[in-house]
């Protein structure tokens, strides 16, 4: 019989080596290294918080001043800007140059950021392409800067995610190991920002993560942990706003009085939250629906808003609903503003402001401006019922706290998140029951109105469903020819060994090998059964003899679901998914799925896939 030569031998074993040994498929496989690339993310996460905000700092002075520096503090009140009235010419020109960047290299880079990073994960098997970090950043920057009323927290969650899914893209790296590095990548965004790492590892998981796991959780950890590290490095460990410990303590001493406040105070955010949806949606079909050009629409939006954040200065001496508005938040947080009729006034205007931003094309997040509506509410709330409520007194930086936890919680859906991060910027235990009770009413509040938070909402009206409970398996929903990622090739039953070896000479990856019989398909050699037989000494042996006729038919667009029933049933290990069933020519078949397939997929236990037994 003839040997395999020496460089044949080697080749092959190049073959073999690539997917079975190889960078390609050991570090696929393990799980140091998914930790690494965790780490990694976090990294660049963190990088990329800092030098986000840095950019921020830098359109702002631009455009108020017209002075290149990156200096800005968010939790002070910007100086007047030395173009007067001019000012209100600046959010028009933002808004221009974000629609020319939207339109012309990432139309996903428009809006808020966190749809698209969920509509990635749901719809497009987690591919979101690098070029919407560069231009996200730069859209979102512009927003801000020139005054647009919209958060710095969606950009930087979409840039992490897109960082996340472009390195899984280059590594080629499963599915579920991109899928996961998109929400840690996402979770270290958030993290890196408030400086709240628990917050973010809860966000990926109340939002991103489509399986709870310890293979896709402790990434998610280390890389939000890393961010935050890297984060505190450049930033400095302080809290996003700093909240006087001594009001935040007085809540070490509840009465039935208080908790009664808490619970009025959760439903009152969830109707809010509601209308602060609402607002934004309505806002962006009405600009739509009457102004079709999108220049246009942000030349009119823009001026808008421009004019609010001009005359709102001119009568208060602060823009307090430009930009992020975290100075505004502040202010309520130390009781300097304390007058609940212009409170409510902000609110109102924060919610005007924010919903023609993006409704006129801008980009942001929406994370800031809720944070903005609950602590101006929250204050106002406190302020009523310390007047109404005779020997009663609620802190302003308590309902301040509580009003931006719920509003989290009502407009995102993110409940824990917003609960637990408002204790971690107050660093006070005390504080977490008032804050799991205005959290948790004003999202069943809003969930009693509709299941839809702002950003599931964006995705439903284009016919993309998001399920809500994360313990449904998102592959087991689907298609089974969607967890196809080995290929397959045909060969005849009569072709030898030494044919097959020839043959993946040529190929990166090792194949499912399909045998035929004349017309219709006789047996499979899974992959891994291929890796295997090809350590052997090279022999002139028939692929029909190696072969396993063992296998079941299904069609391509069957659930996973099914498919596990029949290879259950049917105590098979591997499956032809083929055009129609029984398949009537071996050109039906359009791949092979093994259960090794299946469990690396669906991260599914290997008890689910052990065949039936039929009692005795």
């Amino acid at each position: 019989m003839p040997e395999a030569t020496p460089n044949t031998s080697e080749a092959l074993s190049h073959v073999i080596e690539r997917e079975v040994g190889g960078w390609q498929g050991r570090l696929r496989r393990n799980p140091l290294f998914h930790l690494l690339l965790a780490l990694f993310v976090g990294i660049i996460a963190g990088l990329g918080a800092v030098a986000f905000r840095r950019l921020i700092g830098l359109m702002h002075n631009l455009f108020f001043f017209g002075q290149w520096s990156f200096s800005f503090n968010a939790l002070q009140h910007s100086a007047t800007s030395v173009w007067g009235a001019g000012i209100i010419l600046a959010p028009i020109i933002g808004g221009l140059m974000v629609v020319w960047l939207v339109r012309t290299f990432a139309p996903e880079a428009k809006g808020h950021g966190v749809p698209e990073v969920m509509d990635a994960i749901y719809y497009k098997r987690g591919v979101i392409r690098p070029a919407v970090v560069l231009i996200k950043a730069l859209a979102s920057s512009i927003s801000i800067g020139s005054g647009g009323s919209v958060g710095r927290e969606g950009p930087i969650i979409q840039m992490g995610a897109a960082f996340g899914s472009s390195l899984s893209k280059w590594l080629r790296l499963l599915e579920w190991q991109r899928l996961g590095l998109i929400a840690a990548g996402a979770g270290a965004g958030i993290a890196a920002t408030f400086n709240t790492p628990v917050g973010g590892i809860l966000f990926a998981v109340e939002l991103m993560l489509v399986e709870v796991s310890a293979r896709t959780l402790v990434p998610v950890m280390i890389a939000t942990g890393t961010a935050t590290f890297v984060s505190r490095l450049f930033l400095g460990n302080h809290p996003s706003f700093v909240i006087p410990a001594s009001i935040i303590a007085s809540t070490a001493h509840e009465t039935a009085v208080d908790y009664a406040a808490y619970i009025v105070f959760g439903l009152l955010v969830g109707g809010v939250g509601l209308l602060f949806t609402n607002t934004l949606y309505w806002t962006e079909d009405l600009l739509e629906k009457w102004l079709k050009n999108a220049y246009l629409r942000a030349v009119i939006g823009m001026a808008a808003v421009g004019l609010t954040m001009y005359l709102v200065q001119r009568f208060t001496g602060h823009y307090y609903v430009e930009g992020v508005g975290y100075a505004t938040v502040q202010d309520v947080l130390e009781s300097t503003l304390q007058n609940p009729g212009f409170l409510l006034l902000l609110l109102v205007l924060k919610v005007f402001s924010f919903s023609v931003t993006l409704g006129s094309g801008g980009s942001g997040g929406v994370f800031s401006p809720s944070l903005f509506v609950g602590a101006v509410l929250g204050g106002a709330f406190a302020a009523l019922v310390t007047q109404w409520i005779p020997g009663y007194q609620m802190g302003m930086a308590v309902g301040a706290a509580l009003g931006m936890a719920g509003m989290v919680g009502a407009s995102t859906g993110a409940a824990v998140t917003g609960a637990v991060m408002i204790f971690e910027m107050t660093n006070d235990y005390h504080i977490i029951i008032p804050l799991i009770v205005v959290s948790g009413l004003a999202f069943g509040v809003r969930r009693l109105v509709t299941r839809e938070s702002i950003y599931t909402r964006k995705l439903i009206r284009r016919g993309h469903f998001i399920p809500e409970a994360r313990h449904s398996n998102l592959y087991l929903m689907r298609p089974a020819a969607q967890l196809i990622e080995t290929p397959m090739v045909r060969l005849r039953g009569e072709r030898t060994l030494e044919d097959l070896q020839k043959i993946l000479l040529h190929r990166r990856e090792l194949p499912h090998v399909l045998i035929i019989e004349g017309t219709m398909p006789l047996a499979v050699i899974p992959a891994h059964r291929v890796a295997e037989i090809l350590r052997r000494e090279i022999r002139a042996v028939p692929l029909r003899d190696l072969a396993s006729t063992d296998w079941v038919a299904v069609t391509e667009d069957s659930q996973l679901y099914d498919l596990v029933a029949r290879l259950r049933a049917c105590a098979c290990e591997t499956a032809l998914l083929c055009k129609q069933d029984p398949p009537e020519h071996h050109e039906d078949v359009v791949a092979v799925v093994t259960v090794e397939d299946i469990l690396i997929y669906a991260s599914l236990p290997q008890v689910l896939l052990r065949p039936e037994r039929n009692p005795l």
